[in-house]
């Protein structure tokens, strides 16, 4: 197969691509406070790729200088959450925006719930014992 015009852009775009995404775009670079909390920023990221080109010859001769093409890349990077670290301690703080529906909110305090009554039978089984 003939390498055409458009194969060098569409490499040129992924190479460059290549470049702007790594590891660190998604999970940034800790960041230690004074009192020895570390945040480690963690981003989601979306991008969209496309292109297009044509010969502008007829089909019986070649000729590469009478090309037209184009190429366009989009990327989004969003922070989505921290992870907190202190001591022996991890947890994930999630940067979203708030609940809209009563179903997101039960989903979102499912956790909280369930240490509420684990801490709960807990307390119970204490006072049981006693």
């Amino acid at each position: 197969m003939d390498k055409r015009p458009i194969n060098d852009l569409m490499e040129t775009t992924m190479q460059k691509i290549r470049e702007m995404i790594d590891a660190n775009t998604i999970i940034g670079d800790p960041i230690t406070t004074a009192d020895g909390i570390t945040l480690i920023p963690v981003s989601k990221l979306s991008f969209g790729f496309a292109g297009g080109g044509s010969d502008f010859t007829k089909k019986q001769e070649h000729n590469p200088a009478m090309f037209g093409g184009g190429i366009g890349a989009g990327v989004k990077i969003e922070p989505v959450a921290f992870i907190i670290a202190k001591g022996e301690s991890i947890k994930m703080l999630h940067i979203a925006p708030p609940a809209t529906t009563t179903l997101d909110r039960v989903i979102e305090n499912v956790p909280e719930i369930m240490d509420k009554i684990t801490e709960f039978i807990s307390k119970d089984k204490e006072d049981t014992n006693d």
